[in-house]
């Protein structure tokens, strides 16, 4: 799946001629003639044999307008292959004037060659003009950056609140009895019990209108009328943060139940205050159980789909959804692959971030060469 980022022979394989007479164009100005008689013998085939739409599918993805193109191209050529003409580029000029574009030669030349990468280009708002350079894709087209930073924001907020209710509670049921810490953790796993859409659902039904939430803050007088909670940026936040808190809590208690006490009773016992004994002594302690769920929470975080396409707005969705639209409205896999492909470069630098800390962190402590 993957390998559809930079691998594309939708088009190529549809206009085999034209493919291998592209490589003997030097790409600058209108093509020669073999190219565009390659190209007429191409689409009088595919137009035959009737794949001629998945290369128009391809070009049009490339440039708007390329589908009408390449099929009444391919209906007006029929019979008539050009082969013998004196000037073939003229006789397409006549069925349609775009082939007089040096533009419209660039998308078919960028489009046949198997290896690319336009879809990259296209997951970060760029693409190539007539001439090869990169350039930036009109405002109005330019989605995926800023969705992709929009799920990092969305995912560094959720991670740091996360963090924010998280420590203090794994603090407290690392400080209880087996028994009790047992039954506490009982409680905080009870969300996974739950499907996540049903999860979703069930904030959706809380924050809404006339949910219970509403509700309530108008009977105890917060409210004078019902608030916006939910499809915006607030809803996202709290259903993500109560589906990934648990993922928060447990790697901390399991790191702060194998801290010692008595460490932080030394540092008090030795003058420290109360705030500079736990900042200096016990936090850094804790350190990998912080690091553990940072990464589970903001990788988690990243990939989410269901919750902010229920409980969030049009501004929300987070470039997952643009995954999903890709594979399952447009068909264009390769697109998808290449959004899913920078997701994962942003999960590996956030990995080598992780191991850098965990490892600084632990040589001052004795724990690493």
């Amino acid at each position: 799946m993957l390998s559809r980022s930079v691998w594309d022979t939708e088009a190529s394989a549809v206009l085999p001629r034209t493919a291998a007479a592209v490589r003997s164009w030097n790409a600058t100005g209108l093509p020669p003639d073999t190219v565009v008689i390659a190209l007429a013998l191409d689409l009088v085939e595919a137009s035959r044999d009737k794949t001629i739409g998945k290369a128009a599918r391809r070009l049009n993805a490339a440039r708007p307008g390329f589908r009408s193109l390449i099929m009444s191209t391919g209906r007006s050529l029929g019979g008539d292959t050009i082969v013998n003409d004196p000037h073939p580029l003229e006789r397409l000029k006549t069925i349609d004037p775009r082939w007089g574009d040096e533009a419209t030669w660039a998308v078919i030349r960028q489009a046949v060659r198997p290896f690319t990468t336009w879809h990259f280009l296209r997951a970060l708002d760029l693409s190539l003009d007539s001439n090869d350079e990169i350039v930036r894709v009109p405002a109005e087209q330019a989605v995926h950056l800023q969705a992709l930073g929009r799920t990092v924001w969305i995912s560094g907020i959720v991670t740091l609140l996360c963090l924010g209710i998280g420590y203090p509670l794994a603090f407290f049921i690392a400080g209880l009895t087996p028994r009790q810490r047992s039954l506490v953790l009982m409680l905080v796993l009870l969300p996974f019990w739950t499907s996540l859409l049903v999860r979703t659902a069930a904030w959706l039904v809380l924050l809404q209108t006339n949910g219970l939430v509403n509700d309530f803050l108008l009977w105890i007088g917060v409210l004078s009328e019902p608030a916006a909670l939910v499809h915006n940026r607030l809803g996202v936040y709290l259903a993500m943060v109560h589906v990934l808190l648990p993922m928060m809590v447990l790697p901390l208690v399991g790191v702060m139940t194998s801290v010692d006490p008595t460490h932080m009773k030394a540092a008090l016992s030795l003058g420290a205050s109360p705030l500079r004994s736990f900042l200096r002594v016990y936090a850094p302690q804790t350190m990998p159980g912080v690091v553990a769920g940072t990464l589970i929470c903001f990788i988690m975080s990243l990939g989410y789909y269901i919750t902010p396409a229920l409980v969030g707005g049009p501004k929300d969705q987070m470039l997952s959804y643009f995954v999903a639209f890709n594979v399952n409205m447009t068909l264009d896999w390769s697109l998808a692959a290449a959004l899913s492909l920078i997701l994962i470069v942003c999960v590996a630098v956030l990995l080598g971030l992780a191991a850098y800390i965990l490892k600084r962190n632990a040589q001052p402590m004795g724990l690493a060469p």
